[in-house]
């Protein structure tokens, strides 16, 4: 059981990782490392739907991590 739960949890943190970074390309590259030098936009469409995929997989990740914890 403990074995399945490792597995899920690498798969939803290099699927959070790959998010993670797909959402970082659609900012400069003084933007990720703090230098913002655009204006505020709103996020529509695909950015809007990666964003909210970024939050349901880390919520899934660290549902999982809690069961993980709580089993083994």
């Amino acid at each position: 059981m403990t074995s399945v739960l490792y597995v899920v949890q690498i798969i939803l943190g290099v699927t959070l990782i790959g998010l993670v970074i797909l959402q970082g390309k659609n900012m400069g590259a003084g933007a990720m490392f703090g230098g913002d030098t655009s204006f505020k936009t709103t996020r529509r469409g695909f950015e809007k739907t990666v964003f909210n995929l970024t939050v349901a997989v880390s919520a899934a990740f660290f549902l999982v991590a809690l069961i993980t914890v709580s089993v083994a």
